[in-house]
């Protein structure tokens, strides 16, 4: 598989700066979605990049930083609970992405976009379908903006050591539940994503 591909056709057609971009964290209860836009030098692969749920969180941390070393610009930005809770999840992703894309120290003018719909954008863009495993760039945004989103919920497991957040990093797994049940939901919890739990009360 061509992991360039994608990046070079938009070369080929005369654009210079393509930024790859994706999310992490539209599924969670609890927490911002975060998102990455990056744009990597001409021809660069890093060696072990893959979707970022496809690797092991050793190995996302690994990479972040060998990502953060070779790009030409990254930029990791996040809409937060109450954005979610307004918004609904989809466009508050797009905030993100957009937030993300527009934060570039270098100024794209290009965007791959993991997903099957664009965000509002200024520049031209394409979204790509599972792109995080077709597209380098794209990976490498979706490493960034997991391992970010995952560092965040750590510090957050710190400050609400009730709800067990390292082990979950907000999804609604069993354990989270059971957290709320017990707890209730605190300020970081997507009131919007609650609403099932607050029915079973």
């Amino acid at each position: 598989m061509d992991w360039l591909l994608y990046e070079n056709e938009a070369k080929n057609k005369g654009y210079k700066l393509v930024c790859g971009v994706d999310e992490a964290g539209r599924g969670p209860l609890a927490g911002p979605v975060y998102a990455a836009a990056i744009i990597l030098p001409e021809g660069c692969t890093i060696e072990g990049v893959n979707d970022s749920k496809k690797i092991s969180e050793k190995k996302r941390e690994a990479l972040f930083d060998v990502i953060c070393d070779n790009a030409l610009a990254y930029c990791i930005a996040s809409a937060g609970e109450r954005e979610i809770d307004e918004l609904n999840i989809l466009n508050a992703t797009y905030l993100a992405m957009k937030r993300a894309v527009e934060g570039l120290s270098l100024k794209a003018d290009y965007a791959l976009i993991d997903g099957n719909r664009l965000p509002k954008l200024d520049i031209d863009a394409q979204c790509i379908v599972k792109g995080d495993a077709k597209s380098e760039s794209i990976a490498c945004a979706s490493i960034l903006a997991k391992v970010s989103r995952d560092r965040y919920m750590l510090e957050m497991a710190e400050k609400y050591p009730q709800y067990q957040f390292e082990k979950h990093k907000g999804y609604g797994t069993k354990l989270h539940y059971e957290m709320l049940d017990e707890f209730g939901p605190c300020e970081i919890h997507r009131q919007s994503f609650l609403k099932t739990w607050y029915n079973k009360k």
